[in-house]
């Protein structure tokens, strides 16, 4: 199986490359149109601020590339948000993909949110094999709304959507490559889909 990591320059992609390694898989990380095109899966990760991640999307053309993708997709962490609308986050215009609007925490939470976290309300295919209140690992200060889209919930003062997914495109809040056995299951999930 061909897997690419997409690198636009934002995050920790060698600790995707290295989960997907301890699963028994090999990811290649790649800016490369064609390989993306040609991959059996891809994974969207991403850590850092909306706006310059977008800027570095357009500049590559991974912008126009990444919703046109007919294969399946899972966006993690600022890879979900960006598969979204817009988001708060200097007013940023995403890739649309999600027909949402990422938001800020409330200023009377501490943020960014970090730390493990139980995730609920289990609604697709990813969550095999895996006990309801599982915890994973977050960190972020932007959050997706629940929606039609939310197959999985997580609650910081209220419930956000933990995951989200729209046909082949899937969103993971939290970092599964950073949260233990759960998370190995929801990326080992994926890549049987």
């Amino acid at each position: 199986m061909k897997i690419a990591i997409i690198d636009y320059g934002a995050g920790n992609i060698k600790s995707v490359q290295f989960a997907l390694e301890r699963l028994g898989y090999e990811g290649v990380c790649t800016s490369n149109p064609n390989e993306i095109r040609s991959a059996d899966k891809v994974i969207f990760p991403g850590v850092g601020a909306a706006n310059s991640a977008m800027n570095e999307l357009q500049k590559s053309g991974l912008n126009e590339l990444i919703p046109s993708l007919k294969q399946p997709v899972m966006g993690i962490c600022l890879g979900m948000q960006l598969m979204c609308t817009s988001s708060e986050e200097n007013d940023t215009a995403c890739l649309g993909i999600f027909p949402m609007k990422v938001q800020k925490f409330n200023h009377d939470l501490k943020i960014p949110h970090i730390g493990w976290n139980q995730i609920d309300d289990f609604g697709s295919s990813l969550f095999n094999q895996i006990l309801p209140s599982g915890y994973v690992y977050f960190v972020h200060s932007y959050y997706v709304p629940l929606s039609q889209f939310t197959t999985s919930t997580a609650t910081y003062s209220f419930k956000f959507s933990a995951t989200i997914q729209k046909n082949n495109f899937f969103g993971c809040q939290f970092h599964p490559e950073k949260s233990s056995d759960v998370g190995m299951q929801i990326l080992n999930n994926f890549l049987k889909l």
